[in-house]
């Protein structure tokens, strides 16, 4: 073989070393695995209108500037909320809060800021919070607690019912009064 033919292989031996080179030291390292993220999946919503019928009547309806449901348990964070229960004796009944909570495992509903309950026959209770206890099917009404009905005014830090404010049980600070005058002046 000539000198130039050995000179030939020898760069194209050293071509080749030199490309394998550049080929090993370019690997990209493997991607680090992705660790799951724990963060809840969320589903939001802007302006909502919500109602529920039975039989062809309708039994509340919901109205809310935002509500955040949790996909995986279904639980909901409600803002701006007004809600509104047609009694199947004709009245209605309106709450109305700042914000609320719905926890689907347990169907507890509880609300809180500025909260007012009022229905068409006049009778109104405000609060700091309003809650449904599902399982004791229990009403609480918490946090300098005023209620007024016909000539009833009853305050505390909380009230209890369980058969929708018909019969109270008022727990702390405590004052009932009958005989009141309607217009709220005592």
């Amino acid at each position: 073989m000539s000198a130039k033919g050995k000179l030939f292989i020898g760069a194209g031996i050293l071509l080749f070393i030199s490309l394998i080179a550049w080929v090993v030291r370019t690997i990209p390292d493997p991607p680090q695995p992705v660790e799951p993220k724990n963060e809840p999946r969320i589903m939001t919503y802007e302006g909502n209108f919500l109602s529920a019928e039975k039989d062809g009547r309708t039994q509340w309806e919901l109205t809310a500037d935002h509500i955040i449901v949790n996909v995986d348990t279904q639980d909901a964070e409600i803002t701006n909320i007004t809600v509104k229960f047609y009694e199947e004796d004709g009245r209605i009944v309106t709450l109305v809060a700042d914000k609320g909570n719905y926890v689907r495992s347990t169907q507890d509903i509880s609300v809180e800021g500025n909260v007012k309950v009022s229905n068409t026959d006049g009778a109104e209770l405000t609060s700091q919070k309003f809650q449904w206890i599902a399982e004791k099917e229990m009403l609480v009404a918490e946090g300098e607690v005023h209620v007024k009905k016909d000539d009833m005014r009853a305050t505390g830090n909380r009230i209890e019912s369980t058969d929708g404010f018909n019969h109270i049980k008022i727990i702390g600070k405590a004052h009932l009064e009958k005989g009141a005058k309607k217009d709220g002046h005592e």
